[in-house]
């Protein structure tokens, strides 16, 4: 009798079993999802593990087939631990995009990394405050933007770069990203809030953690390029997508935030809007992990009427067409593209290059299909940042063949480590478009 097969005598039709002889098995106690039959439709084929950007520097890491179907079968025996190896998953989703069978990897990872911060992580070890503190960015950004100028010569004073990877694990090898002098949002309160009204062209924000406290240059141009054509905008009050804690365990501190999320979006959908995210670790966040590990009311229907913001642009307006008659100022830019994970997770991995290759005074080359190495708060560790860096090696160097020394990707996180890797400017293509579009 396989694992799929649910006990019964073998001389009994399958359509004459009584319904209530089958439970799903519970694996995860604390999960809202049955996994089972995700776990039933691998086949062995190892695909995933063959495109595991961590197992391909790691040789020591089992890869995403043993740490989703297959230590979610051990974890079926009542004496079997989660392997600790799970928190050398970088959360990049890849094998996701790469799995034939569509088994859900990415979910399995999420709730086995959850079960093992919950029960077999020390709550007293430096691992797991540093978890924490990385996880949970946005409280750490709120209070670091309340005096950014200090908040950033102190985060980046060398002798105390070094005392935080002896101290607390965090890489002295990396800047810390600069906090903005005024936040997106203190921005967006004094301008008043939406500058254009219209009961068919409504959209949500959901800018997220990054772009509030540390870019917001990238959602003020989200705000102006959405207007310029013509769409009303609301910035509801929201709580981080769950990305990073996601990629850390800390699963009941990512349902915390997305039942906020669920509830404040959800009560715009029914209004008309649509849901925007201006990163693409947020939009595959609310479209695939909510209703991958969330059942609160409304889930489903945040994740149907999210976009991320590009992509929403290409499919209401004519971007093309207006393009065709824009151009961005200045002696002409190439740049070096590099399309996150998540994007490519989305079908999102080619809209930037295709969309900008005509645009005149701009030059779009792909830097190929390999991952950035960084994967959120992955890369910040100090035991991971060798392993971040090896895996982004292919990108350094094809950005390096670029004529430019400007890179422009989605995620916020793959710019940090396209400029730590190059050097060069990274842009985001909310900004090329309002170049081209708004300030042109």
């Amino acid at each position: 009798m396989s694992d799929a097969d649910s006990p019964h005598d073998p001389g009994v039709p399958d359509d004459e079993i009584p319904d209530d002889e089958f439970e799903p098995v519970d694996v995860f106690p604390e999960s809202d999802l049955d996994l089972r039959s995700g776990a039933d439709d691998c086949y062995k084929c190892s695909t995933c593990d063959t495109n595991c950007p961590v197992a391909e520097v790691d040789d020591e890491f089992p890869g995403p087939k043993f740490q989703g179907p297959e230590q979610w079968r051990l974890k079926r025996k009542d004496d079997r631990d989660i392997d600790p190896s799970i928190m050398d998953c970088s959360n990049c989703m890849r094998c996701d995009d790469a799995c034939p069978s569509d088994v859900p990897l990415s979910q399995m990872h999420n709730e086995a990394r959850a079960e093992y911060v919950d029960g077999q992580m020390s709550k007293l070890s430096v691992e797991y405050w540093r978890n924490r503190v990385l996880a949970n960015y946005r409280k750490g950004a709120w209070l670091g933007s309340k005096f950014p100028r200090l908040t950033n010569a102190l985060a980046n004073n060398g002798p105390l770069r070094k005392l935080g990877e002896k101290l607390f694990g965090l890489t002295a090898e990396r800047e810390f990203p600069a906090f903005a002098t005024e936040t997106f949002r203190e921005w967006w309160a004094a301008r008043g809030g939406a500058q254009v009204q219209s009961d068919d062209k409504r959209v949500a924000y959901f800018h997220g953690c990054y772009a509030n406290y540390n870019t917001p240059e990238v959602a003020k141009a989200m705000v102006r390029t959405f207007e310029h054509f013509g769409y009303e905008i609301v910035v509801p009050e929201q709580g981080c997508s769950g990305t990073p804690m996601f990629a850390n365990g800390m699963l009941d501190d990512a349902r915390r935030d997305a039942e906020t999320n669920i509830s404040s979006f959800s009560d715009l959908i029914e209004d008309g809007y649509d849901v925007i995210c201006s990163c693409t670790s947020c939009s595959m966040a609310l479209r695939q992990e909510y209703p991958e590990l969330f059942t609160f009311e409304g889930t489903a229907d945040v994740a149907a009427h999210t976009y991320e913001a590009l992509e929403y642009l290409r499919i209401h307006e004519d971007l093309r067409g207006a393009l065709a008659e824009a151009e961005v100022d200045g002696d002409g830019e190439d740049l070096a593209y590099h399309a996150p994970c998540h994007a490519r997770n989305q079908g999102l991995d080619r809209q930037a290059v295709e969309l900008f290759r005509d645009l005149d005074g701009v030059g779009v080359e792909d830097v190929g299909d390999s991952c950035s190495g960084i994967s959120g708060t992955y890369g910040w560790k100090a035991e991971k940042y060798e392993k971040s860096m090896a895996i982004g090696e292919e990108m350094f160097e094809e950005m390096d063949e670029v004529e430019g020394q400007t890179g422009m990707t989605e995620c916020p996180t793959c710019a940090m480590q396209m400029e730590h890797g190059t050097g060069y400017e990274i842009r985001h293509p909310l900004e090329i478009l309002e170049a081209a579009l708004v300030e042109g």
